[in-house]
């Protein structure tokens, strides 16, 4: 699949909002989400080939401004501090889940390794299945697993020296 400049624009006027979306729920600002709306749009100008190995344009925006934002998250220099300050305690508002849970994701995303917070935004963020997150990862249901224990061991370790 190539995408030229036309391509490119219809993409962003049809599925734009989808990286939006992701984007202010992962990093709960407008603006933030609206600049990663534009460098992910503006990577794909830059390197249209970069989804011909996606098996959907739809999946590889959503796991492109995923990893972009994580990026992002971890990047800052007092990651937990600004996931609090900056991620909606609301997430209920752009349909996250709610509680404990949502809280806990976001405790911990500025404290994993890219692949593991990947796996735990896909599982306990947008509930999907272990088989849904390995599809998208690339790897096997099983590593899916281990990372999401990778995870959870993280988070006892760093409970334990709170």
């Amino acid at each position: 699949m190539i995408l030229d400049g036309a391509a490119i624009a219809s993409l962003y006027r049809s599925h734009g909002h989808v990286v939006l979306r992701r984007a202010r729920t992962l990093l709960g600002s407008e603006p933030d989400a609206r600049e990663v709306l534009q460098e992910i749009f503006t990577a794909l100008v830059r390197n249209p080939d970069a989804v011909r190995s996606a098996g959907s344009i739809v999946g590889w925006l959503y796991q492109a401004t995923t990893h972009h934002c994580l990026n992002l998250l971890r990047k800052a220099r007092t990651g937990a501090r600004v996931l609090e300050l900056h991620v909606r305690p609301g997430l209920s508002e752009s349909g996250g889940p709610r509680g404990e849970a949502a809280a806990e994701v976001r405790r911990l995303l500025a404290l994993l390794p890219e692949d593991v917070a990947a796996a735990v935004v896909y599982h306990h963020l947008d509930g999907m299945t272990h088989a849904e997150v390995a599809e998208l990862l690339g790897c096997s249901r099983r590593q899916v697993g281990y990372l999401l224990e990778r995870a959870q061991g993280l988070w006892d370790r760093a409970e334990q020296t709170a």
